[in-house]
């Protein structure tokens, strides 16, 4: 199942703009925002949802970050350990270990790797199975 999706885009601002506008009678809005900072230097970005829960992502991220990010959600850690170790054998460059992710929320686990295209592939847990 597909946890959220992102994709860059060239004016954040313009972008949340419309978004906000657009998502509205669909009841999706801005749920949260993260920082440049908190992503380490790889752009801001906007998280839209509903229920508490964002699953669409804009940002503004640098060149080498201006790929689709998808996200898969997986049932607990063992997964997202699993998903990053076949992923760097099948060829991905690690783009973030498995781990903890706080700054997203306190049981966010999740893992990242670039897929030959650059594209960024998560495999997360949202504290299911945690250890």
């Amino acid at each position: 199942m597909i946890d959220h999706i992102g994709f860059a885009v060239s004016d954040l601002a313009r972008a949340r703009a419309f978004y906000e506008a657009a998502l509205a009678p669909l009841g999706i809005a801005v749920l949260m925002e993260v920082t440049e900072a908190m992503t380490g230097g790889n752009g801001a970005h906007i998280g839209f949802g509903r229920d508490g829960k964002p699953f669409f992502w804009i940002g503004n991220g640098k060149p080498a970050s201006n790929s689709t990010h998808v996200a898969f959600a997986v049932p607990d850690q063992a997964g997202v350990d699993a998903f990053h170790k076949a992923a760097l054998a099948a060829g991905g460059r690690d783009n973030g270990g498995p781990g903890l992710r706080p700054e997203y929320h306190p049981d966010y686990y999740g893992a990242f790797v670039l897929d030959p295209d650059g594209n960024n592939i998560e495999a997360v847990c949202h504290g299911e199975g945690a250890a």
